[in-house]
């Protein structure tokens, strides 16, 4: 093998591989491969229509039918966003082994590529989070906070399997571990150790160690209220703030008095009140998920007694605000998550008509594309490794944060 040249079609399926076994996040989430891109190849823009379940009410105490519209909601998966690596070979180093090759460019090259991209989901998908659990400026030292995310998925009817996971920052993980070794010994799931960062399942949930958790930090101003007029729309994401001295930053998470989450099916109060995050901030009107739905099949609001609400009940400036969080302080977001709650699509990107050397590989979810050309004046090959993907959070209702000390 070593006095052969190593083929682009076998550095493709090892950048695959590698890109497979490095991708933490990814991995646990619900990954889709757009097979009708397979053909002609994807570009940049091209959208994906995914459906949402459908939800009803039930009809008590007649056996007169009462038929309910069909709600079939729909959510666009863009495909936006070409990301790559780049590297130049010479002819000597290209004879080398595909295990020394991988070893020394391939790998790195493909790690770099995964951990950027992972990053950004992960940073994407908490910002998408409203449900949060824990106590701000306390440690999570014991399994009291993944408790209550477990218990937040379960209230939202997330399906009770072995695809849950929870992504922490090594400094909270440390700290939780110390605090119930007993529950991260080794255990019988010996065959999903070659996943990177997996260290145990508990609280029905896997957990990788994970340096790429997102850190929301706050603004400076965390003492609001709602405006005399907060603008609620029955299905609407806006609600209006009393003026904040400094505007709100996206992924902030806020409850507003006497709004209390329902069960998606009941819709009996939950007990506690309904968390909105920040999806666009501002001085005054934010944008929120989820948005605010006071009445039907998928209502999610109601007052403490269960009682469906009015849009007026977001009024006035006697309503308190309350952020998750102190003001101007950081906080690493360990997420709880079902794997169906995020999706990471990928699509194939084309193969160029005068490219010899320009290969394609999908594997569970993940399409790579490997393209070789020659630069004869120095006696060199480039090369490149592009993916073309998008990400959604179809199911944000599935995932929790867990908020614990400020960062140091």
């Amino acid at each position: 093998m070593s006095n052969t040249l190593v083929t682009i079609d076998m550095v493709t399926r090892e950048a695959l591989r590698i890109a497979h076994e490095k991708c933490q996040f990814i991995s646990t989430t619900d990954r889709q491969y757009d097979s009708s891109f397979a053909k002609t190849g994807a570009k940049i823009g091209a959208s994906l229509r995914v459906r949402k379940p459908n939800q009803y009410l039930r009809t008590q105490g007649t056996r007169v039918m009462d038929v309910q519209e069909q709600d079939e909601q729909t959510s666009t998966v863009t495909v936006a966003t070409q990301d790559h690596v780049d590297m130049r070979f010479n002819s000597a180093e290209l004879a080398l082994s595909l295990d020394e090759l991988s070893k020394r460019y391939i790998e790195p090259a493909v790690s770099s590529l995964v951990s950027a991209i992972e990053g950004d989901y992960l940073a994407y998908a908490t910002k998408k989070t409203y449900n949060v659990v824990g106590t701000a400026g306390t440690a999570i030292t014991d399994l009291t906070a993944p408790g209550l995310a477990r218990a937040r998925l379960n209230q939202m009817l997330a399906p009770k399997d072995r695809n849950r996971a929870i992504q922490m920052d090594s400094v909270t993980m440390a700290g939780l571990v110390k605090g119930v070794a007993a529950y991260f010994n080794p255990s019988g799931a010996i065959s999903e150790q070659y996943r990177e960062g997996l260290v145990a399942r508990t609280s029905m949930a896997d957990y990788y160690e994970n340096e790429r958790v997102w850190s929301l930090t706050n603004s400076s101003d965390v003492t609001v209220t709602t405006a005399a007029a907060a603008a609620v729309t029955d299905g609407g994401t806006n609600i209006t703030l009393a003026s904040v001295a400094s505007a709100t930053t996206a992924g902030m998470v806020f409850t507003v008095d006497g709004v209390y989450a329902c069960h998606p099916e009941t819709k009996q109060s939950l007990g506690y009140l309904q968390p909105y995050v920040v999806i666009t901030g501002g001085a005054t009107t934010q944008t929120v998920s989820p948005a605010t739905i006071l009445t039907g099949p998928r209502q999610n609001v109601c007052s403490a007694a269960s009682a469906q609400l009015a849009t007026t009940a977001y009024n006035g400036t006697a309503v308190a605000v309350t952020f998750f969080g102190a003001a101007s302080t950081t906080y690493a977001q360990p997420l709880m998550y079902h794997k169906e709650a995020f999706q990471f699509v990928t699509a194939d990107l084309p193969l160029m008509d005068d490219a010899h050397k320009c290969v394609r590989r999908s594997q569970d979810g993940l399409s790579l594309r490997v393209w070789q050309a020659s630069d004869i004046r120095n006696d060199e090959l480039l090369m490149r490794i592009d993916i073309l993907y998008g990400m959604a959070a179809l199911r944000p209702e599935w995932a929790c944060r867990m908020i614990g000390a400020a960062s140091a």
